[in-house]
């Protein structure tokens, strides 16, 4: 038995492997969030859209804008927590602030966020030393909070109303009440697992080994994700039409997986698969209040943020590229020219050298 599952094990590696599982497993959950998103989207009245778009007022763009604003500032931990984890002390918030949003925005808007979020963190960080082995560590403990500060949420709402989960799932309350107690139970496990010694802790090999956070750090860990979480959950319910009644606990079970699928699909701003997960599990409501909803939100959260990083990582490339080699070379050339007038002789005027000179 052992041998034949070593047989299957390298038999899958070499002809298939987890990337190909991923690349159709994306490919599958794509395709059936289109298919449904357009079933859904069957009949729906556009002037009814641009009046519930109309209905939404100041006060709820504002606040819902505030959260935006407010998980955002809670992403920049994610990257600083991870870079305090690996021991890159040197390397300050405000840069780490600016690697966590550029490339969790931008990444996450172009799709693939494994390697563009990746690629745009080590054009940052490699000019403080920061090797590609470090950057992955980092991108590897910032998963790892979004991961356990989910697992976390879902896991306290689908045990407090699995029946927000059961209309995107379809699974029986029961059912999805076992998914809670096993996502908290798995956290639990793992909290366990890192209070037995830092040599448990250790993960890879060679050149590649990350020293995971203890368990006390562990809960920091998961409260940056949580804190995230709760602050986007908390702008699309703000953003709900009042009528039929949610409570917020229900809609974050709903916001979560539906993000979730969304990551999975590693399609562009999770386009289509996170607007039709919220659509089927929203039943409740007008297909149209919905859509409202899902399109001030993509500004709020996507568009407007996706503008911000853009600029920012344009007007950092246009200084390092223009601006500060221009600067330094015009330092270089005033500093030869304060040192060549330094080092030259001084010389007296004429007349002093003549009032000065001995008599014949």
């Amino acid at each position: 038995m052992h041998r034949l599952l070593s047989a299957l094990g390298r038999g899958f590696k070499t002809y298939i492997g987890w990337k190909r599982v991923g690349i159709v497993a994306s490919i599958l959950i794509i395709g059936f969030a289109i298919s449904s998103l357009v079933r859904t989207l069957k009949g729906v009245d556009h002037t009814v859209i641009l009046t519930a778009l109309t209905d939404k007022s100041p006060t709820q763009i504002g606040l819902a804008a505030l959260c935006v604003v407010g998980a955002f500032c809670t992403l920049t931990f994610y990257d600083f927590f991870a870079l305090r984890t690996i021991g890159k002390l040197h390397v300050p918030y405000r840069i780490a602030a600016m690697s966590a949003f550029t490339s969790y925005v931008i990444g996450h808007n172009l799709g693939a966020t494994v390697f563009t979020g990746g690629a745009i963190r080590f054009r940052i960080y490699s000019d403080y030393g920061l090797t590609a082995i470090d950057v992955a560590k980092i991108c590897f403990i910032s998963g790892l909070t979004f991961w356990l500060g989910n697992l976390f949420v879902l896991g306290i709402g689908m045990i407090w109303h699995p029946a927000a989960a059961s209309a995107m799932d379809l699974l029986p309350d029961q059912i999805n009440r076992l998914i809670g107690v096993a996502c908290l139970v798995g956290i639990a496990a793992y909290f366990v697992w890192l209070a037995t010694g830092k040599k448990r802790r250790e993960l890879g090999q060679n050149g590649w080994k990350v020293v995971l956070p203890s368990a006390k750090l562990t809960l920091v860990q998961v409260l940056i994700g949580v804190i995230d979480l709760g602050f986007c959950a908390l702008a699309m319910y703000l953003l709900m039409p009042s009528e039929p009644y949610i409570d917020y606990v229900s809609l974050a079970v709903v916001f979560i997986l539906a993000t979730l699928l969304g990551f999975a699909s590693h399609a562009p701003g999770s386009l289509g698969v996170f607007d039709a997960a919220m659509l089927v599990a929203l039943p409740m409501f007008a297909r149209e209040d919905i859509i409202a909803t899902l399109l001030i939100y993509r500004v709020l959260y996507f568009l407007l943020p996706f503008g911000i990083a853009i600029s920012i990582m344009g007007l950092r490339e246009i200084w390092l590229s223009v601006i500060k080699p221009w600067r330094d070379r015009r330092n270089a050339c005033n500093g030869e020219d304060h040192a060549a007038t330094a080092a030259a002789p001084v010389r007296a005027p004429v007349g002093q050298a003549l009032h000065r000179s001995p008599k014949l």
